[in-house]
C-alpha cells in the first residue's frame, strides 16, 4: 500500500473521462485508492489510472456495464479481490438524450433508464452488501430536474428517480452510518455536455448562470470529495446542486 494512502477504497463508475475522471483524481489527492470503472475505452481508463497513481495511491481499471447485474457483481468482486474492501461508491456513470418527449423512442427511453436508474440501483445493491460501515455513497442527478427545460424530459425522469432512491437508501443504511447523498451538476464543460450543442446554445446557458461561466469537472469533484470525507459526515440524504446558482 502506498505510504500516504488512507487505506480507503472508492469505486467511481464512468470514470474514464469528464467529471468521473476528475472525481477519481480528487479522491486520490485525499489519499483514497480508486477503482476506475469504464464501459469500452480501456485506453482512456488506463490514462486515468496513471493520473491517480501520481498521488501515491493505488488504482485499478475495471470494465463493467453498470446496467448488467453480472457486470456490477464482478466490479465489486474484482475490487475486493484487489483491495480487500470498498468504502465509497460514486455512481457517476450516465447517458443523456436531447429530445422532446413526443420524439423519444421506446428504445431511447429504455437505454436512459437502464444506465441512469437501473445502473445506479444495481451498484447501490452491491454497496449495501459490501460497503464498510461508516462509508458513503454519492449518486448523480442534474440541476435540470429543477430547471425543467424542453428536450430533457426523459433524461430528468431518470434523475428524479435517482434522487428519490437516494433519499430512501440514506434512511435504510443509517444504522450502519453509511451516508447517501446526491450531487446535481449544472451546465459543466464536458464532452457529454457539449454533445449536439451549438455555441449559441452554450452561450445562452452561460448567461443563465449568475457566476457567468460553465462549471468545470473539478468544481464537481471537490464537492464529491467533501461529501465522503469526515468533514462531510453530517450531510446525509441531501441533494447538493453544484451549478453556479443557475437554479
Amino acid at each position: 500500500m502506498p505510504s500516504n494512502s488512507t487505506g480507503n477504497v472508492a469505486i467511481v463508475t464512468g470514470a474514464s473521462r469528464g467529471i468521473g475522471a476528475d472525481i477519481a483524481c480528487e479522491l486520490a489527492a485525499h489519499g483514497i485508492n480508486v477503482v476506475i470503472n469504464y464501459v469500452s475505452n480501456v485506453a482512456k481508463a488506463n490514462e486515468v489510472v496513471n493520473r491517480v497513481k501520481e498521488h501515491n495511491v493505488d488504482a485499478l481499471a475495471i470494465q463493467a456495464d453498470v446496467s448488467s447485474r453480472k457486470d456490477v457483481q464482478r466490479l465489486f468482486f474484482e475490487t475486493i479481490s484487489k483491495f480487500g474492501q470498498v468504502d465509497y461508491l460514486i455512481n457517476n456513470a450516465g447517458v443523456i438524450l436531447y429530445k422532446f418527449i413526443e420524439d423519444t423512442s421506446e428504445e431511447e427511453y429504455d437505454q436512459l433508464f437502464n444506465v441512469n436508474v437501473k445502473g445506479t440501483f444495481l451498484c447501490c445493491q452491491q454497496a449495501i452488501e459490501h460497503l464498510k460501515d461508516g462509508g458513503a455513497i454519492v449518486n448523480f442527478s442534474t440541476s435540470l430536474t429543477a430547471m425543467m427545460l424542453p428536450r430533457y424530459g426523459a433524461y430528468v425522469a431518470t434523475k428524479g428517480a435517482v434522487e428519490q432512491l437516494s433519499r430512501t437508501l440514506s434512511r435504510e443504511l443509517a444504522d450502519r452510518k453509511i451516508r447517501v447523498n446526491v450531487v446535481s451538476p449544472g451546465p459543466t464543460d464536458t464532452e457529454l455536455f457539449m454533445q449536439d450543442k451549438t455555441q449559441e446554445q452554450v452561450n445562452a446557458l452561460v448567461n443563465m448562470i449568475p457566476l457567468k461561466r460553465l462549471g468545470k469537472p473539478d468544481d464537481i469533484a471537490s464537492v464529491v470529495a467533501f461529501l465522503v470525507s469526515e468533514e462531510g459526515y453530517w450531510i446525509n440524504g441531501q441533494n447538493i446542486r453544484v451549478n453556479g446558482g443557475i437554479v
